[in-house]
């Protein structure tokens, strides 16, 4: 266990103005242990609390702190997690982080487990490496949802496909949460001849079984690059089966829907797109339980662009078109995305230019070469690929791409080229945009 040291204290908030000092090491609230984040987040939660600290000379400091029920106490720690990082342990036949390439940023390779991430930050976690009081500690806290990487609940299966001699415990470790009320948001990674046909039918009645502490069951297909070299050999979802999975998971969907007034099991956008199938409307993803887990994501961002569009007033479209006043006419561009979202793209702006037909733009679909042709999602693209399939084409005044290509705060790919690398090779602006459909219909407005 790290000692949990105070980094900073927030301006205004109810520990400031206190002796709390920077360095100090937060050791009790309310003469409870305080060993990490999740004791932190339940211990002061309270009205009325007693700090105990270790300053940085050693001595005992006791510190009374009174806010509202719930608010944070504004301690600001060294690390989030104010304990070590619990590394994952298993060796998934399906791991995404095994089938990449080397001379990545260090970072990339490293495989987290740690349930306290999937509290906070809504990580997927196996649960094979909690300890019974992790357990207990979880169920006393009502802590949740908790985010399970699950596939199977056949504890020998889950075995083979976690590579590991802990699989079946996480299931019963998921049973006891279920039957103890805590939340859970489940996910299904489908593997041809694995756990797919039968054993996929087994796994969705299973989960339904274990009643409303299931919040919603993702199922989505296995994810493989071209950097499979020594480990299990996989196929990929191919039309046929994605068709079935579809139909597996809908008709378990519309079952909960009567039971429960929620469909609980949803698929993944790839799934439908696999299928050939039109995505389901917006209301079929109620309110989106497992959007980042790529359910339901390019529908919402549907949704998005398509009512911010219809927001534009006719006065604003009409004078666009007559150049008189309000909007001024949108400098050219170009749009890079991934193989898998392109013709939703494009579909949308055709429709954008119907309305305004000052709107000159053009979708480009960036073939994955860095990790394979079947890896087709947008986040994956890297900036060398993008350099290399875009250099000499018509990209007008700017090249928009979705923020998800690029390290999470920064402007760098995950081959390690940046927006500037990717700006200067092609001579175009390059500018991220986030993952929203009305952000990306302002931008192409120039907005």
């Amino acid at each position: 266990m790290m000692d949990a040291i105070v980094k900073s204290i927030l301006p205004d908030s109810p520990a400031s103005g206190t002796i709390i000092a920077p360095g100090d090491v937060l050791r009790k609230i309310n003469g409870k242990t305080i060993g990490d984040v999740l004791d932190y987040k339940f211990r002061s939660y309270d009205a009325g609390l007693l700090l105990e600290l270790r300053g940085a000379d050693g001595r005992l400091k006791l510190v009374r702190v009174r806010k509202p029920e719930g608010a944070e106490p504004g301690l600001v720690f060294d690390s989030f997690l104010m304990d070590a990082q619990r590394s994952c342990a298993n060796k998934c036949i399906f791991c995404f982080v095994d089938q990449l390439p080397g001379g990545m940023r260090e970072s990339l390779y490293y495989k987290d487990d740690d349930v306290r991430l999937s509290l906070f930050q809504g990580n997927y976690v196996t649960l094979t490496n909690l300890s019974r009081r992790d357990i207990e500690r979880i169920i006393e806290m009502r802590v949740g949802p908790i985010n399970v990487s699950i596939h199977t609940l056949d504890h020998g299966l889950r075995d083979y496909m976690l590579q590991s001699r802990k699989g079946g415990a996480g299931v019963e470790a998921l049973k006891r949460l279920a039957g103890e009320g805590i939340a859970l948001n489940c996910q299904i990674v489908c593997c041809p001849g694995v756990n797919d046909g039968a054993e996929l039918l087994r796994s969705l009645e299973g989960l339904c079984a274990l009643g409303q502490a299931v919040n919603s069951v993702s199922i989505v297909p296995v994810g493989l690059t071209k950097h499979r070299q020594g480990l299990t050999p996989l196929r990929p979802v191919g039309r046929e089966l994605a068709l079935e999975i579809v139909r597996q998971v809908w008709r378990f969907g519309e079952r909960c829907l009567r039971q429960r007034g929620s469909r609980v099991f949803f698929c993944a956008d790839e799934l439908y797109m696999k299928a050939g199938l039109k995505l389901p409307p917006h209301a079929h993803y109620e309110d989106y339980p497992q959007l980042e887990n790529g359910v339901g994501m390019m529908r919402l961002f549907i949704t998005e662009f398509e009512g911010e569009v219809a927001r534009m007033s006719g006065r604003q479209l009409q004078s666009h078109r007559g150049g008189n006043s309000g909007l001024a006419p949108a400098a050219a561009f170009s749009i890079a995305t991934g193989t898998a979202a392109c013709k939703y793209l494009t579909n949308l702006l055709k429709m954008y230019t119907l309305k305004c037909d000052k709107i000159l733009g053009k979708v480009y679909a960036v073939r994955n070469d860095f990790f394979g042709e079947g890896v087709t999602v947008s986040g994956l693209v890297t900036g060398g690929d993008l350099i290399a399939q875009l250099r000499g084409r018509e990209l007008g005044e700017r090249l928009l791409i979705p923020q998800n290509m690029l390290r999470h705060g920064d402007e760098v790919f995950l081959d390690g080229v940046t927006v500037s690398d990717v700006s200067g090779a092609l001579g175009v602006p390059v500018r991220a945009v986030r993952l929203d459909g009305a952000e990306l219909a302002r931008t192409i407005m120039g907005e």
